[in-house]
C-alpha cells in the first residue's frame, strides 16, 4: 500500500523537530517514560526546520550548526509501505534522492508516521543512502536501520523495523549535541 497524504504529518514532525514546545509535551505524554528526556531535549536543542516544495524534492530539511537531514515524511496504517506502488514514483522518488545525498554527502532520512497507532512512539525513521565514511554524520547514518529492499529487488519501509523517533533524537543528542548543553 502507498502512504496516504501525510502534509498533517509533514507538520507533526516539524512542529517536533523545531521543539515546538505544545507539540513535544503532547507527544512525549504517548512515549514511555523512559524515552520523555529523549524527546525533550529537542527543546534545548532544535532544528531549523523547513519544508520543501516540488514532486520530487524532500518533504523536509532539519537543518542544526552541524547537521543538515533531508526528510521524506511518509504515513500509512499499513505495517510497511511499498514502493513499487503508485506506478513507481515512490521508488522514482527515493532514487532521485539517493543520487541527490550522495553527491553531496548528506544522509536522506525517511520517516514513516503509523497512523492510529496508539502504543508509544508512532514515527519510525531510515537511512534512505548509502553511509557517508566517517564523522559523526556517518556514525548516525550506520545507527539509522536502512530502507530495505524486498526479494524482487523493490524499497519497502517496514514499520517495525525502523528507529523510533525518540531513539533517534537521543542518538542525535550523543553524537552532535555540545558537551555545554549537555551539563545545562
Amino acid at each position: 500500500m502507498v502512504a496516504h497524504s501525510s502534509s498533517s504529518y509533514e507538520r507533526e514532525l516539524r512542529d517536533l523537530l523545531q521543539g515546538d514546545r505544545t507539540a513535544v509535551l503532547r507527544y512525549s505524554k504517548s512515549l514511555e517514560p523512559a524515552d520523555r528526556p529523549n524527546l525533550e531535549r529537542i527543546l534545548r536543542a532544535p532544528f531549523l526546520v523547513v519544508r520543501g516544495a516540488g514532486s520530487l524534492g524532500f518533504d523536509l530539511v532539519a537543518l542544526r550548526r552541524e547537521l543538515a537531514l533531508p526528510v521524506e515524511v511518509k504515513a500509512s496504517c499499513e505495517a510497511s509501505i511499498l514502493f513499487s506502488a503508485a506506478s513507481g514514483r515512490a521508488a522514482e522518488q527515493l532514487e532521485a534522492h539517493r543520487a541527490a545525498v550522495e553527491r553531496v554527502g548528506l544522509v536522506a532520512v525517511y520517516a514513516y508516521r503509523k497512523i492510529g497507532y496508539r502504543d508509544g512512539d508512532p514515527w519510525r525513521l531510515y537511512s534512505a543512502a548509502r553511509q557517508p565514511q566517517g564523522g559523526s554524520l556517518g556514525l548516525l547514518a550506520k545507527r539509522l536501520p536502512p530502507v530495505e529492499r524486498t526479494r524482487e529487488g523493490n524499497a519497502v519501509l517496514r514499520w517495525e523495523n525502523g528507529m523510533p523517533l525518540a531513539r533517534f533524537l537521543a542518538t542525535v543528542h550523543a553524537l552532535f549535541e555540545p558537551r555545554e548543553l549537555l551539563a545545562a
